[in-house]
């Protein structure tokens, strides 16, 4: 089961590529377009450098046949040159191709940064604008690997492959075309034989490298099945199954062994036709050569020049068949990415992703204050919803609950009763099945969603502290807040007191999701980010559920402070929380089944909630 779930994680995705789904890849491309000089650079001096370093076979060859000399056999432009000569010419070729080489890998650092940084921006304001069923129905650690995987495939493709893929086909034009010219003879024997044995090889070496990750994965296998073993062991003794932990562990490993075996016979077979067929055909055609030498056919400076020319073209053929294989796997890397990009958002960023780099505090003037303010007035009439990851179950079955603004209301029920989700659709998290929703006799979904959004506040169970700073994680309810706002703030939610005790104050780092601080303490920062944030209804999902007795005194009192004067609707387990609330609404079976305050509630002899506060009551 553990090696599955990495298995998803870790390798790209298996892409069939098409015309078409090049075509749709070729979309990634676009992140690069604005660094087309840069790109044009690059190409200029990638080939210029590749156009040069093939002159040093053929200068090779020259100096051999200089060091003999055999200038008589030498073009006529070149047999006056002498070893320093070349030396000298050497020397400012290999200073030029250092030049060369700088500018372009400096040409292409400017694309591929650049054009992944444009990428990731993009990618990531596209992720936060999706909409909350994205995220349910995908895996959040397997969706951050898979784009990291992804973008990290881009990378590479931007900033070396296509780069090195381009090389490799000039180095193979060029050089064949040399060979054509210089050595006919010897360049058609090598033609007909060296790059089919070297595909040979490339081919052969994805088959040992296939083997081996089945020889990884194996070997996994039974690392899993150790740590498994020794972490349980309490519950492997207790069960007294340590002759089926061992049995188990034997099987995997003999599987084990069987695959490496199969490995090994493949690597033994990989390695005798790299003996006899690819050093074979080498020797073949350096013996041919050789002969030709001997028979006054070519010169020995022509004969290595030849040899080391198919030596770069060989290495050429297996660059060629490893970057293409990467730029492939590129390819299909670009699929969950576009996949992404192309997903509708639900909020329209009113921002440029170079106005958040440029900007020192990229929060810094985005006021989250609405455009337009809410009265309070809701209503849900015949209410049906079934989430998108559970269509099988009818949450909300025609559910009616009417709150008007300024009303504390309260929802009680028993668990799955649909109290959460009428809170999840009220946020916009999810579209209703059927019925209406309205907000100031108006249907939310002719609101704005940012604008809207901006209106309601949420105090949740558990709260989730960004790592920042105390201030920072206040701030978040009113980004453009000063300092004196967010004191205010915090003096209203109780908690001034203890952030005034830290020597850092506001500027205390609350750690990883706010771990250096107590629920209380994360309770009441939540509490300060609503009321800084000021909405038009507040929204609490059983905020004091989690506390202790002394906590929760504290926090309720900053709660009743935050719903003065709007509308709040309080999700609650603990039926003492709201007693003084203006509303109970008892949600039972997806549908609102009473609907009263507490004592009139409680007056009814079989009802739901008078069951349910006897049971809390009786037992305290």
């Amino acid at each position: 089961m553990a090696q599955g779930r990495w298995r998803v994680a870790d390798d790209a995705p298996k892409t069939k590529v098409t015309k078409e789904s090049f075509r749709e890849a070729l979309q990634i491309f676009e992140f690069v377009r604005p660094y087309k000089w840069s790109i044009l650079g690059g190409l200029v001096m990638l080939s210029l450098s590749t156009f040069s370093f093939m002159i040093f076979p053929k200068l090779s060859g020259v100096m051999v046949d200089i060091a003999q000399g055999n200038q008589k056999q030498l073009p006529t432009y070149i047999q006056k040159v002498t070893l320093s000569d070349i030396g000298i010419f050497l020397t400012l070729l290999l200073a030029v191709q250092g030049i060369i080489s700088y500018s372009r890998v400096l040409l292409f650092a400017e694309v591929s940064e650049r054009g992944i940084a444009d990428l990731k921006d993009h990618l990531y304001q596209k992720i936060i604008t999706l909409p909350i069923s994205f995220f349910e129905k995908s895996r959040i650690g397997e969706l951050i690997s898979r784009i990291n995987s992804d973008v990290d495939k881009l990378y590479n493709v931007f900033s070396v492959t296509l780069a090195e893929f381009i090389r490799q086909v000039i180095i193979l034009v060029v050089g064949i075309s040399i060979l054509a010219v210089t050595t006919p003879h010897l360049a058609i024997i090598m033609l007909l034989t060296f790059p089919f044995i070297v595909i040979g090889a490339v081919f052969f070496g994805k088959y040992i490298r296939k083997m081996a990750k089945e020889r990884q994965d194996q070997i996994a296998e039974t690392n899993i099945i150790l740590n498994e073993t020794i972490t349980a062991i309490n519950s492997v003794k207790a069960f007294t199954n340590e002759g089926f932990e061992a049995a188990r562990y034997s099987k995997v490993n003999r599987k084990s062994v069987d695959i490496s075996m199969k490995f090994a016979r493949a690597r033994g077979i990989f390695a005798a036709f790299i003996v006899v067929l690819l050093f074979g055909a080498m020797f073949y055609v350096l013996w041919r050569g050789a002969v030709m030498v001997q028979n006054g056919e070519m010169s020995a400076g022509d004969l290595i020049a030849f040899f080391v020319y198919t030596m770069v073209i060989g290495t050429a053929i297996v660059g060629l068949s490893n970057f293409y294989s990467e730029i492939l796997g590129a390819i299909g890397a670009t699929e969950r990415v576009r996949e992404i990009l192309n997903t509708p958002s639900e909020v329209d960023l009113k921002f440029s992703n170079y106005e958040l780099l440029l900007n020192d505090n990229p929060l810094k003037g985005q006021s989250t204050t609405p455009t337009k303010r809410l009265q309070g007035n809701i209503e849900f009439k015949g209410v049906t919803f079934r989430y998108p990851t559970r269509t099988d179950v009818e949450v909300l079955k025609g559910l009616d609950l009417s709150i008007q603004a300024g009303q504390k209301v309260a929802l009680v029920g028993p668990s799955g009763a649909g109290k959460s989700t009428v809170v999840q659709l009220l946020l916009k998290f999810y579209e209703r099945g059927g019925g209406t929703i309205t907000i100031d006799n108006q249907s939310i979904e002719s609101y704005e969603i940012s604008n809207y959004r901006s209106n309601l506040a949420i105090v949740p169970q558990e709260v989730l502290l960004f790592g920042g700073t105390i201030g920072d994680n206040i701030r978040y309810g009113k980004p453009d807040a000063t300092e004196a706002e967010i004191i205010e703030a915090a003096k209203k939610s109780n908690s001034w007191e203890f952030i005034s005790s830290f020597p850092e104050g506001l500027k205390t780092i609350v750690g990883e999701r706010g771990i250096k601080l107590s629920g209380g303490q994360r309770q009441r920062i939540a509490i300060a980010r609503a009321i800084l944030r000021d909405p038009a209804i507040l929204l609490l999902d059983e905020a004091t559920s989690s506390l202790d007795a002394e906590s929760e005194k504290v926090v309720q009192e900053a709660l009743n402070e935050l719903m003065k004067g709007r509308t709040s609707i309080i999700i609650a387990h603990r039926l003492a929380t709201i007693r003084e609330v203006d509303k109970i609404c008892v949600i039972d079976g997806g549908r609102v089944v009473e609907t009263g305050t507490h004592e009139s509630l409680s007056a009814i002899p079989n009802g739901l909630y008078n069951n349910l506060a006897r049971l809390q009551f009786d037992n305290e």
